[in-house]
């Protein structure tokens, strides 16, 4: 947990306060709202937005279904591909996929929100109480899954629903992986990351294990032994470094560990904040510990990123959003010496940078940013739990088009893998592929 003192301090705001900036930030469409957006979509016979879609959601017929009356029929058309569509529906970034390629984009500049009338078919359906999968009859399979995110969940799901009995080997306390620890709280409320893992596990055969971490007790050799198939969802272990003299001074947090204690503070109020917050990053993670910063009271937040704002990660959307709760960007910048005093942080030295025939480098001019918390928001790297039984390529696991590792009989996907987008929607197409292809191999 940040460290307490009267810089970094909780109870910035009334209750009231913390209330509404962690409320939804995409209050759902109602029948009518859905209705009328619904008919909006030109229904194109190329699908263009279907195409953008990582798990190929048949998205001109969920929205037809919809446009007339059967939202709950829409539903079972997005579980089809994605049983995480209830989240993707929240956080996935459907403004650089399914509605940037939307035609209404193209021709108008506003596409049809696509994740919106997701949301409010998912939502229908999930709030009936009624799983939409029935079980085939058991197959005697059994596979371990290991990690219990989108990835591993996804396939559990898939293989369960073909009858194989599944048990999900999990490290920590809940399931969900990101969507449960590392999504921005005002994405994700009302507990719906636990309420859609209620929802999944309900089709049955799914065992779930929690306090069990691969390569602490939990050996690959062993889940080999007693089961037919192995499937890794293990994620991203690893913190990356920045690179910058004294980085593990006090008040230098990392922001994905920060990000899981404010999803789990039953207090939002209680929760540590500094009143001059600096993030270094680009990414979603970056974006989301700098406004979630501003929501608990910082008086003043900036992120910095070492290149232009077309090179972050973070889509134009988010960044947009970010700048509009009050938090500055500063791109081209990288952090070169933190200041301490006392053995505090209370600031960073940064240098400016500049880009040449694609190589970066500093300019040698420097600058000082008063902070009194520091969030590190550069990555995550693998990390090695398997005891090199696994081929990496480019520090993660290496898998084929069907998700099978250099190990026969063993899958992997989501974030662990090489070649990955590093989004909940990539992380549960890979774990359906790998259940298509382990459910193939069982029955072979």
């Amino acid at each position: 947990m940040a460290e307490k003192r009267p810089d970094i301090s909780g109870r910035r705001l009334s209750s009231s306060d913390y209330a509404v900036n962690f409320g939804d930030i995409h209050p759902p469409l109602d029948a009518h709202e859905a209705l009328v957006e619904s008919d909006r979509c030109y229904f194109c016979h190329d699908a263009p937005c279907m195409q953008a879609c990582p798990t190929s959601i048949d998205i001109p017929l969920f929205i037809r279904q919809i446009q007339t009356g059967h939202a709950r029929s829409a539903a079972k058309t997005i579980f089809d591909q994605n049983i995480f569509g209830g989240m993707c529906a929240r956080v996935c970034p459907t403004e650089t996929l399914c509605e940037e390629a939307c035609v209404r984009q193209e021709a108008e500049g506003k596409p049809v929100k696509i994740g919106l009338l997701q949301r409010y078919a998912t939502d229908a359906l999930m709030g009936d109480g009624v799983h939409p999968y029935e079980r085939a009859a058991p197959t005697g399979k059994r596979v371990a899954v290991v990690g219990g995110g989108p990835a591993g969940l996804s396939c559990a799901h898939r293989l369960a629903m073909y009858g194989h009995e599944v048990t999900v080997f999990e490290a920590r306390p809940k399931s969900g992986g990101l969507n449960e620890y590392g999504i921005a709280a005002y994405k994700s409320t009302n507990d719906f990351a636990q309420k859609e893992v209620d929802f999944i596990l309900g089709i049955g055969g799914i065992k779930v294990l929690h306090g069990k971490a691969l390569g602490a007790g939990l050996e690959l050799s062993d889940l080999q032994k007693d089961h037919d198939a192995v499937f890794l969802g293990i994620g991203l272990q690893g913190v990356n470094a920045l690179g910058a003299k004294d980085e593990d001074a006090a008040g230098v947090e990392d922001a994905v560990h920060y990000i899981a204690e404010l999803r789990q503070a039953s207090d939002l109020a209680g929760l540590p904040v500094g009143r001059r917050v600096v993030v270094i990053g680009g990414g979603m993670t970056a974006i989301d510990a700098a406004v979630q910063s501003k929501l608990l009271g910082a008086e003043d937040v900036t992120i910095l990123y070492r290149r232009g704002p077309g090179q972050m990660k973070a889509s134009a959307y988010e960044q947009h959003l970010a700048q509009t709760r009050g938090v500055k960007i500063k791109h081209w910048v990288m952090p070169k010496r933190v200041i301490v005093e006392d053995g505090k942080a209370v600031g960073l030295t940064c240098e400016y940078t500049r880009e040449a025939a694609g190589t970066l480098s500093g300019t040698g001019e420097s600058f000082d940013i008063p902070a009194d918390m520091i969030f590190k928001a550069i990555g995550q790297s693998y990390v090695d739990v398997t005891g090199g039984r696994l081929e990496l390529e480019a520090g993660r696991i290496r898998v084929d088009s069907l998700k099978r590792t250099s190990v026969a009989g063993i899958w992997a996907g989501g974030d662990c893998v090489a070649g990955g987008q590093d989004l909940t929607v990539a992380s549960v197409d890979d774990g359906r592929r790998a259940a298509e292809s382990i459910n193939q191999y069982l029955r072979a």
